[in-house]
């Protein structure tokens, strides 16, 4: 009972630094969104019931080019593919209640994930919901701000979209930092430049495709070596 307790403040304290990142971008997803045409609840309401972080910003290009509700659905659930697989590397430390095991599943976003896989396998699993739930509390938050602001502004701002690209360069800076080898980098750029050529339109796509292919060719490549080396 305590250690359950206590879960909500040491995951709270926990996720700070996501805070940090996740109030100003869903402000720059709220007001960007507002700013495309939607109401302002339909950009909370996002944040709230889809939750996908990059492929909401997606969602805002499309949203304005008129596309329709399955086009932006499946679009969405081929970026957030990779998801799939972060569920897998956590089942050993999945909650065995339904519903808090279906929220955090829902809940995993790659900062969620990065923040549940330092904590030790003998952490209460209610604390990764909690974890998960104080995470999107954030990205709410920012979301329900940018939203209000966006309703008010009287003029178009631009620029702003580049948060998300600026999130990402920093990411990528701190997996080239800490990498154990740079393959997955450079496999990465050469499946983006491959898929750009080929199909330009379809590139992000593709290019994850393509990556995952080529993870799975070096992962059973190092394992044949491992297994006649002598």
């Amino acid at each position: 009972m305590p250690a359950t307790s206590s879960a909500p403040v040491s995951a709270f304290s926990l996720t700070l630094p996501v805070a940090m990142g996740y109030i100003p971008l869903g402000t720059v997803f709220g007001f960007l969104f507002v700013q495309a045409g939607a109401s302002w609840w339909v950009a909370v309401a996002a944040s709230v019931f889809v939750y996908a972080g990059a492929a909401q910003y997606m969602m805002i290009p499309m949203l304005a080019a008129g596309m329709s509700v399955g086009s932006i659905a499946v679009a969405t659930a081929l970026v957030n593919l990779r998801h799939v697989f972060y569920g897998l590397s956590l089942l050993h430390k999945m909650p065995q209640t339904p519903l808090l095991r279906w929220y955090l599943i829902f809940g995993l976003t790659d900062e969620t994930y990065s923040l549940v896989t330092t904590m030790p396998d003998s952490s209460d699993p209610q604390k990764m919901v909690w974890v998960a739930l104080i995470n999107q509390g954030w990205w709410v938050l920012g979301t329900v701000v940018g939203a209000l602001l966006g309703v008010q502004a009287t003029s178009h701002w631009v620029g702003l979209d580049f948060a998300l690209v600026a999130l990402f360069c920093v990411l990528a800076v701190e997996q080239w930092r800490s990498r154990k080898s740079s393959a997955p980098l450079w496999v990465a750029v050469a499946s983006y430049a491959i898929a750009y050529a080929l199909l330009p339109r379809h590139a992000m796509v593709v290019s994850i495709g393509l990556s995952v292919a080529a993870a799975v060719f070096l992962q059973r490549k190092n394992s044949t070596q491992q297994g006649v080396a002598p």
